[in-house]
């Protein structure tokens, strides 16, 4: 028989377990004996984030590396708030996560305390399960079902909420060890019409999921049909030696075109792609309105296994070569191509690029095409401030390969906390800031919705240039190391540093 031992550290046993032993946290006095159960649990570890939302996008970013889920440990109702845009991504890229949510002991939920909420409505906007512990001894079995339900498949954020009396009070039960339902391969029936319509002509793969791998990007490229990547993918297979798959364009009007040709859209843990907003006289759906949908793999099943089935019988591709590039090292002044060039020539083999340059992506993404073989983790759900938190995740989830932050100045400003995270970990992070000092993708987008304002009015609430942001001060006071460049020679050198020592590190490229 067990010793009795609290509900939180119930918790805890249950979470290692089931391997689970990383824990982003912003804790509360609701978590306190979470917090103290950490000294009694050691196998599992606790990283302390000063923002929420940086809690809940290192969980997506650790998860995207490993295809595990971490957990993460909030205050209250809102505290589970500010986190939830980058729940909200990490459903998207089909993260798992484990969400453990504090909540007022229950004879306290009587008198409506300042911080009472509806914990649960918060949860259920970005969480597939959601789970309230029923009492001390059901606190490690519904852990146990929680991981379950994190696991999927597909990968989901799962969240549990766990009264603070539950938490303090004695028990003698630990959670069990879950099940992991494993994929299942589609049938063959599905796997003949795929087939059937590759060799009608005019077919393309749309991958998603857990297929954008190099081993289902080759398989897709045996089928000799044209393939292409969804854009809210968790993490992608980039560079030379890869099979090139380009993802679909983000803008409808160039998306459009891109798909206008295909006859038969074959998807693969996928759905049709759709644009990110409405636009006048402009449709959702991006693929041709008659085009055949074939759904080769659903997100629960294997579409690497699925593709491998395809192209069973196929010889093998001829991968285009694709020379490395040179990095930039004369005295012009930046620009995104040429930063783009620059981090093509020098990332290492392996890295793991974490995106979210907004305006600049294209440009920088076709580059990378050129670089050595990495993955990259593009923007999912399109919340702003996931970048630095994904980055943050992913160097501790595998401290054995260089982490690259490709970040906008704007959108950075959401979680800048994640740099304090990696300082205090002494994380192996490169953070790139692509600091044109303005919400450049807003300027696109009042042309491109019609409204065509111009103005102070207008430009006010998109510079922010004024005051300008000192990006090199912000890393600095958070213990990051940080310079500044402003031409190619600056960035190149201050980049090929960062690629030879362990960061964290900042460079702010000073764009037009």
């Amino acid at each position: 028989m067990l010793p009795r031992v609290t509900g939180a550290e119930s918790l805890l046993r249950t979470l290692a377990a089931n391997g689970v032993d990383t824990c982003f946290m912003n804790p509360g006095t609701s978590e306190m004996h979470f917090v103290a159960a950490l000294e009694r649990v050691p196998s599992v570890r606790g990283f302390l984030c000063l923002f929420e939302g940086v809690c809940s996008g290192a969980a997506d970013g650790y998860a995207r590396v490993t295809g595990n889920p971490a957990a993460t440990l909030l205050h209250l109702g809102p505290g589970l708030a500010n986190g939830l845009a980058n729940f909200h991504n990490a459903r998207k890229a089909r993260s798992p996560i484990v969400s453990i949510v504090g909540e007022h002991a229950t004879q306290h939920l009587k008198v409506e305390a300042p911080l009472t909420s509806d914990i649960a409505a918060f949860a259920r906007t970005v969480s597939d399960a959601v789970r309230v512990a029923s009492g001390t001894d059901d606190v490690g079995p519904a852990a146990s079902a929680t991981v379950e339900s994190a696991w999927g498949p597909p990968g989901q954020v799962a969240t549990l909420i766990i009264p603070a009396d539950y938490s303090w009070s004695q028990t003698d039960v630990v959670g069990w060890a879950a099940q992991r339902r494993q994929r299942c391969v589609p049938s063959g029936c599905t796997i003949d019409r795929a087939r059937r319509a590759i060799r009608e002509g005019g077919a393309a793969i749309l991958l998603g999921g857990t297929a954008v791998n190099p081993r289902g990007l080759s398989a897709a490229g045996r089928t000799g049909a044209r393939v292409v990547t969804a854009r809210n993918v968790g993490k992608i297979a980039w560079g030379r030696d890869r099979f090139p798959a380009a993802q679909v364009p983000y803008f409808p009007e160039s998306a459009m075109p891109f798909l206008q040709d295909v006859r038969s859209l074959i998807l693969v843990e996928t759905e049709p792609p759709v644009s990110f907003f409405a636009y006048p006289d402009t449709p959702s759906e991006m693929a041709p309105a008659d085009c055949e949908k074939i759904v080769l793999a659903t997100r629960e099943q294997d579409g690497t296994a699925a593709l491998d089935a395809l192209a069973d019988g196929m010889p093998p591709i001829a991968i285009p070569t694709v020379e490395p590039v040179t990095a930039l090292r004369d005295d012009a002044a930046l620009t995104v191509d040429s930063v783009g060039v620059s981090i093509a020539a020098l990332v290492p083999l392996n890295a793991l690029v974490a995106d979210e340059m907004v305006s600049s992506a294209a440009k920088v993404l076709g580059h990378l095409a050129a670089a050595a073989p990495h993955e990259f983790m593009p923007v999912t759900g399109g919340a702003i401030g996931q970048g630095l938190p994904v980055a943050l995740g992913a160097a501790v989830a595998a401290p054995d390969r260089k982490v690259i932050a490709l970040e906008a100045d704007g959108s950075g400003m959401y979680t800048l906390q994640a740099l304090w995270t990696m300082a205090r970990h002494r994380l192996d992070v490169t953070v790139v800031i692509f600091a044109n000092r303005r919400y450049r993708i807003l300027d696109i987008e009042m042309k491109r919705t019609g409204a065509n304002a111009i103005g102070d009015a207008v430009n006010n609430a998109i510079d922010i240039g004024r005051p300008r942001l000192d990006w090199v001060k912000l890393s600095e006071a958070c213990g990051v190391e940080a310079t500044r460049a402003a031409t190619n020679r600056e960035f190149a050198m201050q980049f090929e540093d960062a690629m030879k020592r362990p960061g964290p590190r900042l460079i702010e490229a000073v764009l037009p």
